[in-house]
């Protein structure tokens, strides 16, 4: 994909996180947090960025969009490089850019109104003339999400988990983002009210346009909502390509045992469950060679020494492995 065609273009991008030995002694070791990435999204394209609770996906897209500082690479957003922005040149292209967050009840102020929580950011990108056309606006991206007007003027408490989600959706989309980091919206509700907000993630796509980065851990929600997934490991890209390439043909050894870990709805199927030994290594000494290859089935005395290439196995499927076919 060319830059023309991208509107999300992150290249080799970090997020070193110092580790600091004392009061006054400088950091000799870092967390390496997001290390080497580099990926796209397409306008209107939703990318799904899975991997296990550590590996970096949460770090990284919050860094995509400037909520963390990054430690280097380059985040062109309509061509135009994120990192070096600072103060009102980062806030003018904040608007382009939106995040609903995994905890729908942390990130919504208890003490505010539901309409003074989605109307703040209309107050400060100076979208609306005046109280009433403000008014009018909230109300109408209430309903856009499943709730109702009058919701407007109440509480986050008053809400259930799943509408206090929408509300986060609504306040994302108050802006007109062209897109979307959505950073595990659906992990911290029931299975039922999940599938009711991907759902809404959906429409609200195609009716609105933006992009989204889909960020969480559970491939089945990502395979549903996905067009392109990438699979992430110790802060590191291990494969990425069509969602359906990817999730039927894993050549990925840790993307396996991803997909071995979704349930199966039929009891009939039988899927051989692919455990891995041992824990995620430390992100501030990781492994020499492959990162996997502690925990791989199949690692050889290559792994232990030669980082693999990130390298195009079929058209449009990337795998960072020696052994890859």
């Amino acid at each position: 994909m060319t830059m023309s065609e991208s509107l999300l273009e992150v290249k080799a991008l970090k997020v070193h996180f110092p580790v600091n030995v004392g009061l006054f002694a400088r950091p000799t070791e870092f967390v390496r947090a997001v290390d080497d990435v580099s990926f796209t999204i397409a306008p209107g394209e939703t990318v799904g960025l899975v991997g296990e609770s550590g590996c970096g996906k949460t770090t990284l897209g919050r860094a995509v969009i400037r909520l963390i500082e990054p430690t280097g690479g380059q985040i062109l957003f309509d061509g135009m490089d994120l990192v070096p922005l600072k103060g009102a040149a980062l806030r003018a292209q904040r608007r382009k850019f939106q995040m609903i967050f995994q905890d729908p009840f942390a990130s919504l102020n208890p003490r505010a109104k539901v309409e003074n929580i989605i109307g703040e950011a209309l107050d400060i990108h100076r979208l609306v003339l005046n109280a009433t056309a403000r008014r009018q606006r909230v109300e109408s991206l209430l309903q856009d999400v499943g709730l109702e007007a009058a919701h407007a003027q109440r509480y986050p408490h008053e809400f259930s988990g799943g509408q206090r989600q929408r509300i986060g959706i609504a306040r994302a989309l108050a802006v007109q983002p062209k897109l979307i980091v959505c950073d595990e919206p659906v992990s911290a509700l029931d299975v039922s009210v999940q599938a009711q907000i991907v759902n809404l993630l959906r429409d609200l796509q195609q009716e609105h346009g933006m992009a989204y980065l889909f960020v969480a851990h559970d491939l089945a929600v990502v395979r549903h909502i996905s067009r392109r997934i990438l699979v992430m490991y110790l802060g590191r890209i291990v494969e990425s390509g069509e969602a359906r390439s990817v999730c039927q043909s894993p050549r990925h050894p840790y993307t396996q045992a991803l997909i071995s870990a979704v349930p199966v709805v039929d009891p009939k199927l039988k899927r051989r469950r692919m455990v891995l030994a041992g824990d995620v290594p430390s992100p501030i000494h990781p492994p020499a060679g492959c990162p996997f290859h502690p925990r791989c089935p199949v690692a050889e005395a290559r792994c232990k020494t030669e980082v693999p290439a990130l390298r195009e196995v079929e058209s449009g499927h990337w795998v960072s492995c020696h052994l890859a076919k």
